[in-house]
């Protein structure tokens, strides 16, 4: 056999010499590539797939390890065959060549371009892929070979398209030879692809904008739906999978404001969109921003326009609050134990690929605008860049450099076992096995090693390079707030403290200065403000979104009724100052509450606040004294009101500050609901009774369900409740003026208790109120007797009817009459429970959740798969079924019951995972529903807010953060396929 036939210049030198995990296997499947390969005829591959060469024993270990590869070569024998004919390098550069070509046939349809281009792309990933496991190429020539694979199949699928439209008349292409000359459409490549730093599972962000006066378009009216529909093919012809494949995945949300805009948008709009609401974090993205298909020419002059955006001519403050928010993060991981090899997100996780790019982009953000060497797009290269600046030093240098690379290939070797879009090291040991074989590493501990030295590296120079990248000083210069011209050197200060409209700014504080607001009429009040401005503005500008956070003050301001005490008590306590800082820039919940309450505020100068716990004994000695002298009944619903808000803000304030946990915010506002509904019943029941008297041995209790019962209430939950009532056997009509049957009794008492809770006042609604519960549901009286109960829940009551009791509660009512009720609620669900059947019907009702209500995303923590609404089922399962460990009191709440998962039903440490997950999304529940009263938003999160929810999960980023959340959720979701689902 000759040298080409020996495979010798396959990859220009010998083939790594990988080990399998499976020698046997490793020669079976050579076996099978060598008969596949004499079926179709392919002597040379054939017979070197007999064995016997290093190359030979290089792609059985290569088949071992890597399923996808594997079945590449299966269906696709052929690539292997073309090898001997033309090196690696050489069939890549062809292979890319062919891709050029596919869209510029004039015979070409949008399936044979479709089909086409994945098998051509099929085959380039696969010679990528086994030329990065023999060594002929470094993670280097990898990301490069990848990103210029997808450019090129971008690129044709682009110029197919436009010729399409000039074939149909919807374009006129100056050059139909080379169609993206002057035909407007300009496609980005964002992010890894922009940078050429493509992984080898990774998706592709592209951003597409359109220019209406571009040669080719016929009618700029039509051109947003014009792009948009091409835009649209583009992305189906791209990642569309077919029985051939897919090309990329593709992502389009790097947009502007991706949920409202067309998926191309003008290049004006976008140019105003980026000079009037563009994010920090957009500039971050606009960094790797680079034309990779379409009008070249105008996509480069797009992003000439947006060099003043991105690149500041001045040192960017608000990029540096950034990095310092992230510092503390930082600060936090320093020095915190042992890395984990296994499931390490090699991307997001602890000295991960992350921490090297986010520190190149956030120096490039803070210096780019003066030095145009750091305006590359490339992280290595912007290393260098940054050493020779002297922003960090040589041996930072060539350590993180070092350890991008070796990270980059570990993130490529996890991708290539089956081609999946995923970051993190495998969880068992054969999987790390496998990734330390295929980097070439004698065995698991060996590149355990490894990696963990590389990780405690990047870490260790992540957090020294910012205590020593170059600092600004930034101390308080001009502040002039006269007359009605804006002073050019306030405007300056105010921009460096980190204002970004610093011309509105001087606007609201002249408001103040100009006694515009009651709070602000007196002369000693405007006295004690201009003393505590810069102050202010310095802990405001603090905050990241500091216009935001300042003009939410000032609506807080605006409704005060006088500011001496307030602006005299912010000068001598600087943390109740860095308090409403933080509650206008990070909670707009809480600022929207204090700015149309401003009584609310009081209790922020209860010196106790902070020290006292917000208990049941606390809660209702306040009550108490706050409700003495209220005789009329409106008067005492609107006290009540008055508290329940107070107290809400209060316990929201603890939680905001770390004072309290969400386990104690949770029980605090389910006390705080307890006591308000029970005194709202206790003054219904009074003046109710004015005019219909009472029943004969009447008795009430509210039971409370869902997150009251199982005391888990939220900042911003609603209330579930069913009213029980109980009489002497003899009683027909209560012994009022105007008697009324008691069944007719309660269920007007019931809707008069309604009324007083959830009807809307002057001073708000007291909670919301949901009786859905009830036995019949809506369809049921809203008083339910309790011998009725009793018998619905024996004889009528479906599994998801005593799931649901598993959190009751009795919360206000009679005493008596309340423990009866509880004794019942225990003994219905101490029946015994046919198990089979109620982890069948649970496992139906998820399902059917899941169809009717899907998460609108990952960070729809109750309605994910794997999110609360499978830990409430586990527990409430185990609690039917008799699986949960016995003690004096069964439990309402989920995480006591989780706690108590018995061994024999759940081992110890899927129990440890599922209270993990648990105090996971409780945690974020709780600070999410106190700061918003909307749906988490990820790409236009509070900064002050991210903070928040970082510093109480201990991770570095929002990124990390959601992936693990999702790594959370997907272990919840094994652990109830094997619980409930009995799949394992």
């Amino acid at each position: 056999m000759s040298k080409t036939e020996n495979g010798d210049k396959w990859f220009g030198k010998p083939a790594a010499a990988l080990k399998p995990l499976d020698a046997d296997n490793a020669a079976s499947e050579l076996a099978d590539l060598a008969e596949l390969a004499e079926e179709r005829g392919l002597k040379r591959l054939a017979k070197l797939a007999e064995g016997g060469s290093p190359l030979s024993s290089f792609l059985a270990a290569v088949f071992d390890l890597s399923p996808f590869l594997r079945d590449c070569a299966r269906r696709h024998p052929d690539a292997l065959e073309a090898l001997f004919d033309a090196p690696v390098q050489a069939r890549l550069d062809a292979l890319v060549e062919d891709i050029a070509g596919v869209g510029l046939r004039d015979d070409q349809t949008e399936a044979g371009l479709m089909q086409r281009l994945r098998a051509l792309k099929g085959e380039a990933h696969f010679l990528i892929a086994l030329a990065d496991l023999a060594g002929e190429a470094d993670a280097a020539t990898t990301v490069r070979r990848l990103s210029r694979l997808a450019d090129a199949s971008v690129s044709t699928a682009v110029a197919f398209l436009l010729r399409d439209a000039h074939r149909t008349g919807k374009l006129v292409l100056p050059d139909p030879a080379e169609p993206g000359k002057g035909s407007g459409w300009i496609v980005l490549g964002m992010g890894k692809l922009g940078a050429h730093e493509l992984n080898f599972s990774s998706d592709i962000d592209l951003i597409v904008f359109y220019d209406p006066h571009a040669p080719a378009v016929t009618d700029p009216l039509e051109a947003t739906e014009l792009f948009s529909r091409l835009t649209r093919r583009l992305v189906r012809i791209l990642q569309d999978r077919t029985e051939h494949g897919y090309v990329f995945r593709t992502d389009l949300r790097l947009r502007p404001d991706p949920g409202s805009t067309p998926l191309a948008i003008p290049v004006e709009a976008a140019l105003n969109y980026y000079e009037g609401r563009g994010q920090n974090w957009e500039r971050a993205a606009m960094i790797k921003a680079r034309p990779v298909a379409g009008d070249l020419k105008a996509g480069e002059a797009f992003l000439r326009e947006l060099t003043p955006y991105v690149w500041r001519k001045y040192m960017d403050f608000a990029a540096i609050a950034d990095v310092h928010s992230i510092k503390r993060q930082i600060h936090a991981h320093k020095g915190h134990g042992e890395v984990a090899v296994k499931g390490h997100n090699v991307k997001l996780g602890r000295g991960g690929i992350r921490e090297i790019e986010f520190f190149v982009q956030t120096q490039q953000l803070i210096a780019g605008g003066r030095f145009h060497e750091l305006r590359g797009r490339e992280t290595v290269a912007m290393l260098g860049e940054l050493a020779a600046r002297g922003w960090i030093n040589e041996e930072a240098r060539d350590a993180l450099a070092a350890q991008y690379w070796f990270l980059r290939d570990v993130e490529h070797a996890i991708q290539m076992v089956a081609d999946e879009q995923t970051h993190n090291l495998p969880e068992d040991d054969e999987g790390i096995e496998r990734i330390a074989h295929m980097l070439g590493f004698e065995n698991a501990d060996a590149f355990a090693t490894a990696f963990r030295a590389s990780l405690h590296l990047v870490e260790k120079h992540y957090a020294a390079l910012f205590e020593t990248a170059p600092q600004l000083s930034r101390g308080v210069g001009n502040l002039v707030f006269t007359g009605d011209v804006d002073d050019p050197g306030t405007l300056q200060t105010l921009h460096e403290l980190g204002f970004s409209r610093p011309s509105d700014i001087c606007r609201v504080i002249r408001t103040w200065h100009f006694g515009r607001y009651r709070a602000t009429q007196s002369a000693e009040a405007r006295e004690r403000l201009t003393e505590l401005t810069p102050a202010l503005l310095e802990t405001f500008g603090r905050t990241r979104r500091a216009d935001e956070a300042l003009l939410r003050f000032d609506e807080f301001l605006s409704g005060l009724p006088a500011g001496i005490q307030l602006f005299s008590l912010l000068q001598t306590n600087p943390a109740l100052l860095d308090l409403i800082a933080t509650i206008m820039g990070a909670a707009p919940r809480l600022a929207a509450i204090i700015t149309r309450r401003a009584h609310v505020f009081d209790g922020l100068l209860d010196p106790g606040l902070m020290s006292e716990l917000p208990n049941k004994a606390y809660l209702a000695a306040r009550l108490d004294a706050f409700l003495q002298g209220a005789e009329l009944h409106e008067e005492r619903l609107d006290r009540l009101r008055i508290f329940a808000a107070e107290q809400k803000f209060l316990i929201g304030v603890r939680l905001l500050t770390g004072a309290i946990d969400a386990v104690r915010a949770g029980k605090a506002f389910s006390d705080l609901a307890d006591l308000t509904i029970g005194a709202a019943l206790d003054a219904v029941k009074a003046e109710f009774a004015l005019r219909h008297g009472q029943v004969a041995g009447g008795q009430v209790a509210i039971l409370g369900m869902g997150k009251l019962g199982s005391r888990e209430l939220t900042a911003g939950s609603d209330v579930d409740l069913i009213l029980l009532y109980d009489h002497e056997e003899g009683a027909d009509e209560s012994d009022g003026e105007k008697g009324l049957a008691p069944s007719h009794y309660y269920a007007r008492l019931t809707q008069r208790l309604i009324a007083a809770v959830s009807a809307p006042t002057a001073e708000g609604v007291l909670y919301e109120l949901d009786l859905r519960l009830r036995p019949s549901g809506n369809k049921g009286p809203v008083a339910t007797h309790i011998e009725s109960f009793r018998k619905y829940q024996r004889e009528e009551a479906w599994t998801w009817e005593h799931m649901a009791l598993t959190r009751a509660r009795p919360v206000a009512g009679d005493e008596a009459f309340c423990q009866a009720v509880e004794a019942e609620v225990a003994d219905v669900l101490a029946r015994p429970h046919d198990a089979a059947k109620v982890l069948k019907d649970a496992a139906e009702m998820r399902t059917t959740i899941a169809q009717e209500k899907p998460p609108r995303d990952i960070w729809d923590l109750k309605l994910i798969a794997g999110g609360q609404i499978d830990l409430e089922f586990i527990a409430q399962c185990a609690r039917l079924t008799g699986n949960i460990e016995p003690e004096r009191w069964p439990p309402t709440s989920t995480g006591d019951a989780l706690a108590r998962l018995s061994p024999g039903f759940c081992e110890a440490q899927a129990r440890d995972e599922l209270l993990a997950a648990y105090s996971l999304y409780l945690t974020l529940t709780q600070i999410i529903r106190l700061c918003l009263t909307g749906p988490f938003e990820p790409d236009d999160v509070p900064p002050g807010l991210a903070d928040l929810l970082l510093r109480s999960t201990d991770l570095p980023d929002l990124g990390v953060l959601e992936a693990h959340i999702r790594d959370t959720a997907k272990g919840v979701e094994s652990h109830f396929d094997a619980l409930v689902r009995k799949k394992r």
